[in-house]
């Protein structure tokens, strides 16, 4: 159980990363200081920020949580994640860095004119508010855990409420400087948490474990699957992890402003790569310590079922573990980093959204107005602040709208970002390969490209029959049928080649 100790430490780390945000955000003029840090920030500065960014809380409870109920295959996503990034370093990031981009949409508006720029921010702060959503409730998950332990049933609602608010304000004042070192501070606390995790289990677990979670195949890392259908269905075989992981990656480190921002925040191009190449490997590191973390709690708790643990879900064990079975004081102190790197997460969404609006949005109907009044820096960022604003009291809504799902936060989130990561990234792959396409074939082909992949992930399903549509069919017409759907690192695959052949096909009309 949680000490007194354990509280203080709590409240004295939140209250120090505030002042730490405050302290390090630096001189603001200008929107393009407040949201890219005036280009100057040190490249592995921002790889912790990457890394820190995409993890956040759905790696920290997530990933134990499928280690925890399944075995170590979820490891090979990092392969292809590595790969998507080095074909980003070298494709994408030459392009965004050439001028003085402000936001990755930039680049189509640039190719294609201000529509589409504004369709593909659009998209961007859909994909955004959905998957940060799934941020924000995993966020609410340890603090649950934790009162719980004190004895105080607070509800998801108000404590997605109360996160969203502290986030809010810090994000409103720090602007991109402050959460990339915040990020670096978080980042190194965490993984420093899970490491020492590590190492607490270890002295803990039944002898023998290690040959008990070889022969429930919980040891397996690698898997080549069965077959085709083996590899479109099932999420963690090598060939769907690799190939898919990798398209996966060149989208959100390519398309998704979230981490292009970063990037562009660098002082060179050959810094963004570093950046950019060296979050791979760390991601790989990171996935490897909370895997650790998953099967070592498999051992600890006898392997069985989170039910007969009191728990409502499996990403509430390692939260469990932190409150019961951490000395006091470094309980507290991992809680801190948890939810202290989750706000880190969450404030780099919210400076990522009033960015795209300000910059892609609002510019766009500045735009269509003709010759409209010069803006002073001042009244920039004025908006930007009130843009942080606006979106900080959205996401609380979208958060509660995943408070009753079922399955790994982590894997939630991944799924929700695969709706429109296709799109966009066949939006930039035919704006550089296709010269003879225009605005008309690259918005169509973007938005076509959302709806039909909304209906291939509800409604695509594969049977013993063969592939059939059944449109969010209930989970006794699944089991029933034997209906399995696609493997969703296949989302962005198909979305991508979607957009680039309804392009292309639309370009021929062109001379």
């Amino acid at each position: 159980m949680l000490t007194s100790l354990d509280y203080l430490v709590l409240g004295a780390y939140l209250v120090g990363v505030a002042v730490l945000g405050i302290r390090m955000s630096g001189r603001q003029g200008s929107a393009a200081d407040y949201f890219l840090g005036g280009r100057d920030l040190p490249w592995w500065a921002v790889c912790f920020s990457v890394v820190a960014t995409e993890t956040s809380t759905l790696t920290v409870i997530g990933i134990p949580a499928v280690a925890y109920g399944g075995a170590l295959t979820f490891f090979q996503l990092t392969l292809g994640y590595v790969l998507g990034r080095g074909l980003v370093a070298w494709l994408f990031l030459p392009r965004y860095l050439s001028g003085s981009m402000e936001t990755a949409y930039e680049f189509l508006g640039v190719r294609y004119g201000p529509g589409v720029r504004s369709m593909a921010s659009a998209t961007f702060l859909v994909t955004r508010l959905l998957a940060d959503g799934v941020r924000l409730f995993a966020t609410a998950i340890p603090v649950r855990v934790m009162l719980l332990s004190a004895g105080l049933d607070v509800g998801y609602p108000i404590i997605i409420l109360v996160i969203a608010v502290i986030t809010t304000l810090y994000t409103l004042i720090g602007g991109l400087r402050a959460v990339v070192w915040v990020d670096v501070v978080q980042m190194s606390l965490y993984l420093g948490g899970a490491i020492g995790a590590i190492l607490l289990l270890l002295g803990q677990v039944p002898s023998g474990w290690l040959a008990d979670a070889g022969q429930a195949g919980k040891l397996v890392w690698l898997d080549g699957g069965s077959g085709l259908i083996s590899w479109l269905t099932t999420p963690y075989v090598l060939p769907t992890a690799v190939i898919g992981g990798a398209i996966f990656s060149m989208a959100s480190h390519g398309t998704d402003h979230l981490i292009v921002q970063r990037l562009l925040a660098c002082r060179s191009l050959g810094d963004s790569r570093k950046a950019l190449i060296g979050s791979g490997f760390m991601v790989m590191a990171q996935f490897a310590a909370f895997l650790a973390v998953g099967l070592l709690l498999w051992a600890y708790y006898g392997g069985v079922p989170v039910s007969e643990l009191g728990l409502s879900r499996g990403d509430e064990v390692f939260p469990k573990f932190i409150i019961e079975g951490m000395p006091p004081g470094v309980s507290g102190l991992l809680l801190a980093g948890i939810i202290a790197a989750a706000m880190s997460t969450l404030s780099s969404s919210l400076n990522a959204l009033a960015s795209s609006t300000v910059f892609d949005i609002l510019g766009y109907f500045r735009g269509r107005k003709g010759t409209p009044k010069p803006r002073t820096d001042a009244e920039d960022l004025r908006t930007s602040r009130l843009a942080t604003l606006f979106w900080g009291l959205v996401f609380v809504g979208f958060a509660n709208l995943f408070k009753d799902q079922q399955n790994p936060v982590v894997e939630l989130g991944l799924a929700i970002a695969s709706f429109t990561y296709g799109g966009l990234l066949g939006a930039f792959l035919l704006g550089m390969l296709n010269r003879k396409t225009r605005a008309f074939d690259a918005g169509f082909a973007l938005l076509a490209s959302v709806v039909i992949m909304t209906f291939v992930i509800f409604g695509l399903w594969h049977s013993p029959d063969g592939w059939v549509f059944v449109f969010r069919p209930d989970a006794a017409t699944v089991a029933e049928r034997g209906l399995v759907s696609m493997a969703w690192p296949w989302y962005t695959a198909v979305g991508a080649l979607l957009t680039l052949a309804i392009g292309s096909l639309s370009a021929l009309r062109h001379r």
